[in-house]
């Protein structure tokens, strides 16, 4: 991990559309490699794009592979290379809404696009924040990502077996929660909710922090612009009378918004994630 972290850095001085290639095609080859990712990616593609045929999704699950690559590569700018470097390469849409951040506590709602780490860094250049953090298995990649997330503001970093009152406590001291919403966590505070016409494990803490904290929630998204030029970050305007007196009417807002996001750009999802391991009681998993 030593060395690839040593690469990483070596490559991050090179201009972006020649870091991009290298990762894409380092993702080709990790599409015919990986077997149990590429299963896991064309099972959550073909239940939520059940409307595809095979060769679209076999095409889209291989542009994934290509984008996730890129992205580990190109985490070396966002770790390593200059502000004046990393302003230059991302473009936002519009302005960090610092008015809307000081006004009061606000949820930064970030799905898991490959580039999420662009959001993180477009926002800490910015201002502080805090955020969940899962320890890595290998320390020094542990140390590597911690160090990366961190260097532009103090970032309050908190374990998920923390709960929820530290956030809590940090977002009404004026710290935005970055939050990663959409992932498979299990059954525990989480509610069966349809995504893409799926059940699926969806945690209900935004809607509840909204609520308890009254929170405005502004989700951020990242994308790859064209021809190598960067990435893109999206803030979109806050939900209006969100959570309202609804949780699970809530919860389902926020997935009906994030398939929304996908269909955009479908390639820069996370579908590599076991996002539907979670399963109904009496339902057989999807992966098998």
């Amino acid at each position: 991990m030593r060395a690839l972290l040593f690469i990483m850095w070596c490559l991050h001085f090179l201009p972006l559309p020649l870091l991009g290639r290298l990762g894409e095609v380092i993702g080709s080859g990790l599409f015919w490699a990986m077997g149990s990712r590429r299963h896991i990616t064309l099972v959550n593609l073909r239940l939520c794009f059940p409307e595809w045929d095979a060769a679209q999704h076999q095409l889209v699950a291989k542009q994934h592979f290509q984008a996730y690559a890129r992205s580990v590569l190109e985490r070396g700018i966002l770790w390593w290379s200059s502000e004046a470097r990393l302003k230059r390469l991302i473009q936002l849409d519009p302005a960090v809404p610092l008015a809307a951040i000081a006004a009061g506590p606000t949820i930064l709602l970030c799905p898991h696009f490959v580039s999420l780490d662009v959001a993180g860094v477009a926002v800490m250049l910015e201002t502080s924040l805090c955020s969940i953090y899962t320890k890595q298995r290998n320390a020094a990649f542990d140390a590597a990502l911690k160090n990366g997330r961190t260097r532009f503001r103090p970032i309050q970093l908190f374990c998920r077996a923390d709960g929820v009152k530290p956030i809590i406590r940090a977002m009404r001291n004026g710290d935005p929660f970055f939050m990663l919403p959409d992932m498979d966590f299990g059954a525990k505070d989480a509610e069966f909710v349809p995504f893409f016409g799926i059940p699926a494990a969806t945690l209900t803490a935004p809607a509840r922090i909204a609520a308890a904290t009254g929170a405005k929630v502004i989700p951020v998204i990242a994308t790859v612009l064209p021809n190598y030029q960067g990435w893109k970050v999206t803030f979109y305007p806050s939900w209006e009378n969100y959570p309202g007196d609804d949780i699970l009417a809530a919860t389902r807002h926020m997935n009906a918004f994030l398939e929304t996001c996908i269909r955009a750009t479908p390639a820069e999802y996370f579908w590599s994630h076991r996002r539907f391991k979670t399963r109904p009681q009496g339902q057989a998993s999807v992966y098998k």
